[in-house]
């Protein structure tokens, strides 16, 4: 279940499912580049006060569940995300600019759907299912 959490005048609980694409549909998605992505939104999320709930991909797709506060804007969230991701991923392994000319690691577009008390459970098992495809 979701944890309640304080602010200051205010109380709160948000979770959002997020899912993006690679561009073109690559499969990049396996091995060290799967574990690199994981370990850099783990680190972005933090640094951007998100918390990721749960994580996982799937070849040329990434599911994710998070936590945040009302003062997230879910476009900055996700242009952060995003952005920063590809960025530093293309600098640790160079040999994907070869298939994803032009820059660009993420589709441009993404999904975002709000989660409740009642569904958070089935969306967690949902993402995590994503391996198992």
């Amino acid at each position: 279940m979701s944890e309640i959490h304080y602010g200051r005048g205010y109380v709160y609980t948000i979770q959002y499912h997020l899912v993006w694409c690679v561009k073109y549909r690559h499969d990049i998605l396996n091995g060290q580049v799967d574990d690199d992505v994981k370990d850099l939104l783990n680190l972005i999320a933090s640094d951007n006060d998100v918390n990721i709930l749960e994580m996982e991909s799937h070849n040329d797709h990434i599911h994710l569940l998070i936590d945040c506060k009302p003062q997230h804007y879910i476009p900055n969230v996700v242009k952060a995300l995003k952005g920063v991701s590809a960025r530093l991923l293309f600098k640790k392994h160079p040999e994907l600019k070869k298939r994803l000319w032009g820059g660009h690691l993420w589709n441009p577009s993404y999904f975002v759907a709000t989660v409740s008390e009642n569904t958070e459970e089935q969306i967690r098992r949902y993402i995590r299912s994503q391996k198992k495809k």
